[in-house]
């Protein structure tokens, strides 16, 4: 009897403790998302179109300080917020190593992204058998890449960055070199010259698979223009090559019928039905930040080169490989500036959103990823919906904001994100003592973080693992732990790139 009551009672009492759990909107969201993943249902489909958009230097921490960042500027709390392409059906995580370096750099694992095995740092889409910078060696141990088996396969393609279009991650799409920094002649030795090697930016010249890349959009305009000749031409693009090369000039007489663009007009003047490939240099460099455009800025957004590659991509009916790069993430890090990187971060999700809104989930495989993390740290214990970019502020006793930031063993404020390394450690040059920030803005543009490990060089990148994010054809390939260059393989596989031809 007493057991029967006791089993009754505590019958009861689980039922209670459902129903009050019920009636929170955090269990509401957990049922949400339980019957979300429940009615997923898998894609397997030929891959028509893949999007390959790569944040780099985007790491984890980088993404959940963006989402909450995203989210404070649409006056919420933050940490509930999604980036768009955290809303993609399928996630795996990516070990980014190099095949000789435990922390990666952008060339080894772009190009592992896209011939399908790791190499070494500062490789171009070669095997790791040669010693970097060696030439003769290079020629002999090339990796064919996605793109050009895209472009063999009959697909169209295209390479998209905020970087220069001969900086490593998009070098690694098109380009073969053992040193990544090779982006014009006057970086190489002559040795390597006079051995057969040709530069990064000279490589896309002499792309000769298929009809060539049909778009190429970004900065670094320098490598394909020569030096100016004190008192003969008047060089405003301030050309770097020695080589006496105007590159632009043979882009333009190998494509006759394609069309050379400078600035967000001419690229938004573009006509999708006529035109053929498309070359666009908007920076003699890398694009600007984000944070330093203005109304008068010529030079395009990352979500406007991306939608006006779709549109001229689209055309093609065996569909198309492209390439989508938020370079500057990578950048402001190195800088040790988090709203720098966080900002390029957003511009990203963006491209990514405009891409899904333009295209099908049915036929278009989107993969979202990062090469390598950065040493970007989020700690503190700061309350819930206390500004990211902020001074932390911890909750009390009862679990309520303090009214002033906490304060460190050395008696002074401290911000949620700081670095693990960087040039600006600690009071700028000198690592003690620590600068104080109290009158200081840390959400301003030119703020930088502080970080514990000072480096001649600058930030680091980090060698923990990066997130891959996906949605269509083949997409729920993308699970568990995997090796970087698995990406290549499921692209591979969702094309379906063996049984297709040119003459389809």
């Amino acid at each position: 009897m007493y057991k029967q009551m006791s089993v009754g009672l505590a019958a009861l009492w689980l039922s209670s403790v459902a129903v009050a759990a019920e009636l929170t909107p955090w269990y509401q969201q957990g049922q949400a998302a339980l019957q979300q993943a429940i009615g997923q249902t898998v894609n397997t489909s030929r891959a028509k179109n893949i999007i390959l958009f790569v944040g780099d230097g985007m790491g984890v921490s980088t993404v959940t300080a963006a989402r909450i960042y995203q989210g404070q500027l649409q006056g919420l709390a933050g940490e509930q917020h999604r980036l768009f392409f955290e809303t993609l059906p399928y996630t795996a995580l990516s070990k980014t190593y190099n095949s000789n370096q435990q922390t990666a750099d952008s060339a080894g694992t772009m190009s592992a992204m896209m011939t399908g095995v790791k190499t070494k740092a500062g490789f171009i889409a070669l095997n790791e058998r040669p010693q970097r910078g060696d030439c003769v060696a290079a020629l002999a141990n090339q990796q064919t890449t996605f793109l050009e088996q895209a472009e063999q396969a009959g697909m169209a393609t295209g390479v998209v960055t905020t970087a220069r279009i001969t900086h490593a991650t998009p070098a690694a799409t098109y380009a073969h070199s053992p040193e990544r920094g090779w982006e014009s002649d006057f970086d190489m030795p002559a040795a390597a010259k006079q051995q057969g090697c040709k530069d990064i930016a000279a490589q896309l010249l002499v792309f000769e698979l298929g009809d060539g890349i049909d778009v190429v959009l970004g900065g670094g305009r320098r490598n394909f223009l020569p030096v100016a000749k004190p008192g003969v031409d008047n060089n405003t693009f301030n050309g770097v090559r020695r080589d006496g090369r105007n590159l632009i000039n043979e882009w333009q007489a190998k494509y006759p019928q394609g069309s050379y663009v400078t600035n967000q007009q001419q690229l938004q003047a573009l006509n999708t039905s006529s035109t053929a490939q498309v070359l666009g240099l908007f920076s003699d460099s890398h694009l600007p930040y984000a944070l330093s455009r203005n109304a008068d800025s010529s030079e395009p957004r990352l979500v406007d080169m991306t939608s006006k590659a779709i549109e001229l991509l689209s055309r093609n009916q065996q569909g198309y490989f492209l390439m989508v790069e938020g370079g500057r993430i990578d950048h402001g890090h190195h800088g040790n500036s988090a709203k720098k990187a966080l900002t390029e971060t957003l511009e990203l999700a963006e491209a990514i959103e405009q891409a899904y809104r333009m295209t099908s989930a049915e036929e278009t495989l989107i993969i979202v990823t990062a090469d390598h993390s950065h040493v970007l740290t989020m700690a503190g214990y700061p309350t819930r919906g206390n500004p990211i970019l902020g001074k932390v502020v911890v909750n009390d006793e009862q679990g309520n904001p303090m009214p002033q930031p906490d304060l460190a063993l050395d008696g002074k404020p401290y911000t949620t994100l700081a670095y693990a390394n960087g040039e600006v450690a600690m009071n700028k040059k000198t690592i003690l003592p620590r600068e104080s920030v109290s009158a200081v803005n840390t959400e301003a543009d030119d703020y930088t973080q502080q970080a514990l490990v000072p480096l001649l060089y600058g930030e680091s990148h980090g060698g923990e693992d990066v997130a891959i994010y996906a949605s269509g054809p083949w997409a729920h390939l993308f699970r568990g732990v995997q090796e970087q260059h698995y990406i290549y393989h499921v692209m591979r596989h969702a094309a379906q790139l063996d049984s297709r031809s040119s003459s389809e």
